[in-house]
């Protein structure tokens, strides 16, 4: 069992050469040019001694980097369920049409110079939940001068096609509700157009949450379900996935687990403690708390779960 093993993780990363009880390939996240991706076949464990990533599931490179055939090879060494079969449950619904959303008619964007009293409110309210101009620039923020949506900063979502999907209008001012958003539906991959899915992706409560966060998607203050557009692409992607939900929405964070783990996709759980959300955080502290959060394990889960009880 133990060569077979040795050989998908071969096909997966390459060549390799023994050391002692370990085997050594090139690191596929640093590409660093000598063998530093140290894996342990025994101890069910790998890690890289330049890049310094590291997981305690083998399993996780092979399905990452492995071929549809060596993700199938390895599924019978552990007790997952293997995604290449759930294929016609993605298939069976026609190809929707994204949804296209019109932004305000008065929406102007930060980007610009404009400097009224609105312009200038706007600003101010973004600098003091710490987003900058690069924020602005990069995730497209503006605001409504006038109309329904007057007096509340704007934040456009876009479809891979490059149209608006949907936005998010947060009041900067005393306007009530707090939120208020265009009457279409939230399943969507929120900013899917920016969605970098080559590097870590994470899952976060809200907008503000996901500026902080960089790489992120927000749910938008839904759940996540198998029939979300968002959930069908993370297992379409074959990705493993970061979560930092709110510090109160523990059920949620596990029963979201819990659903990734189903469908084979491994979880890193990032800590949102002594803050009401990943909004209130510097960038730079949640850069470190993700830097420190470890992948979460199936027996580690049912582990904390019963711990819980």
């Amino acid at each position: 069992m133990k060569s077979e093993k040795i050989k998908i993780v071969r096909n997966a990363l390459g060549r390799s050469y023994k050391s002692g009880s370990e085997h050594l390939f090139s690191c596929p996240f640093c590409n660093h040019d000598k063998l530093k991706l140290s894996v342990n076949i025994d101890k069910n464990y790998w890690k890289c001694w330049i890049c310094d990533k590291s997981g305690r599931n083998i399993g996780f490179l092979v399905r990452r980097f492995g071929s549809q055939d060596d993700k199938l090879a390895w599924s019978k060494y552990e007790n997952r369920v293997e995604t290449s079969g759930f294929d016609m449950l993605f298939a069976e619904k026609e190809e929707e049409i994204a949804p296209k959303v019109d932004l305000p008619k008065s929406f102007c964007s930060l980007t610009s110079k404009k400097r009224d009293t609105a312009a200038l409110n706007a600003r101010q309210y973004l600098r003091e939940r710490g987003i900058g101009k690069p924020d602005i620039l990069k995730w497209k923020i503006g605001y409504a001068s006038a109309g329904e949506f007057e007096g509340r900063i704007i934040i456009p979502s876009f479809a891979p096609d490059g149209f608006v999907s949907y936005f998010i209008a947060r009041s900067y001012g005393r306007a009530w509700p707090k939120y208020k958003n265009p009457p279409t539906s939230r399943d969507i991959v929120f900013n899917d157009l920016y969605i970098d899915w080559e590097e870590d992706v994470i899952i976060v409560e809200g907008v503000f949450d996901a500026i902080k966060a960089g790489n992120a998607i927000p749910l938008l203050g839904s759940t996540l379900r198998k029939d979300t557009k968002l959930f069908q692409k993370i297992v379409a992607m074959k990705k493993e996935i970061y979560l930092a939900l709110d510090p109160d929405a523990k059920k949620k964070t596990d029963r979201i687990t819990n659903l990734f783990k189903r469908f084979g996709i491994d979880v890193y759980q990032i800590d949102v403690s002594g803050y009401d959300d990943v909004g209130e955080m510097s960038k730079a502290e949640f850069k470190k708390r993700k830097k420190a959060s470890s992948i979460l394990e199936t027996d580690d889960y049912l582990l904390e779960k019963v711990l819980a009880i």
